[in-house]
C-alpha cells in the first residue's frame, strides 16, 4: 500500500504531541547509543507522547521498542518505512505503519506529523533528515518545529553552519533558532517537556517557542 492509499494522519489523535527520532539503521542492540535511544523513547512514552521513526532497524527500532515499553497503548509508536539495503520492512514494535516509495513524500510526512525532531547519531540518511527539517523550518513551510541534536557529530555540524554559512551571510541569524544541542537524555527531555507543556496549554496549532540559540 503506498502513501496515497493510507491517510496515516487520520489514524492519529490530533491532540497527541509527537516526537520524531532520526538515527542510524546500522546500530546494534548491544551498542550504548541503542540503549540511550531506547531509554529516551521510553521516557517520551511515559510522558504521554507519540513517537515517530523511519520504522526500520537500528536506532529506529530502539526508539519504537523503548516507546512501546514505556507508554500506555493510547500513545502510538509510528513507523514511516521505505525499502533500503539496511531497511527491509518495518520493525516489530510499530502500532501504526505507512510505507513510502519516495524519500520526499516520507520526509514531508515526518514534518506533518511531528512537533519536535530529535536527531540521534547517524549517517547520510540522518543528515538528509536533519537538513530537510531545518530547511522547512527556515523557509516557513512548517511551524517552528524544534530540532534537538543529540550527538557530538551534529553539534559540529551546527557549529560549521554558524561559523561558515552564517558568517558568510548565506543564512540569517534567525535560521539558527530552534536548533538545540544536548549532551544527554536528561537535557533532551527537559526541552521536550517544555515544548509539550506549551502544546498542552495552547493547543495543536500553537507555534512552539523557547529561548533562541546564542550564536
Amino acid at each position: 500500500m503506498n502513501a496515497a492509499d493510507f491517510p496515516i494522519n487520520t489514524e492519529l489523535d490530533p491532540k497527541h504531541f509527537r516526537v520524531a527520532i532520526f538515527g542510524s539503521a546500522r546500530i546494534k542492540p548491544e551498542d550504548e547509543i541503542y540503549k540511550n535511544t531506547f531509554e529516551l523513547a521510553q521516557e517520551i512514552g511515559k510522558k504521554e507522547m507519540d513517537v515517530v521513526t523511519g520504522g526500520g532497524p537500528g536506532l529506529m527500532e530502539a526508539a519504537n521498542y523503548g516507546h512501546k515499553m514505556g507508554s500506555d497503548p493510547e500513545f502510538k509508536s509510528i513507523g514511516l518505512t521505505i525499502e533500503l539495503p539496511n531497511e527491509k520492512g518495518g520493525n516489530k514494535h510499530l502500532d501504526i505503519k505507512q510505507h513510502f516509495q519516495r524519500f520526499a513524500e516520507r520526509l514531508e510526512m515526518f514534518m506533518n506529523l511531528s512537533n519536535v525532531v530529535v536527531v540521534m547519531p547517524g549517517g547520510i540518511g540522518t543528515a538528509l533528515e536533519l537538513f530537510y527539517s531545518w530547511q522547512l523550518v527556515q523557509v516557513g513551510k512548517v511551524n517552528r518545529i524544534p530540532i534537538i541534536l543529540h550527538s557530538a557529530s551534529w553539534h559540529k555540524i551546527r557549529d560549521w553552519v554558524r561559523d561558515n554559512l552564517l558568517k558568510d551571510g548565506f543564512i540569517s541569524p534567525e535560521d539558527m533558532d530552534y536548533v538545540y544541542c544536548v549532551q544527554n537524555n536528561e537535557e533532551a527531555m527537559e526541552l521536550i517537556n517544555e515544548f509539550h507543556k506549551q502544546f498542552k496549554e495552547h493547543g495543536e496549532f500553537h507555534t512552539l517557542d523557547s529561548k533562541k540559540y546564542t550564536v
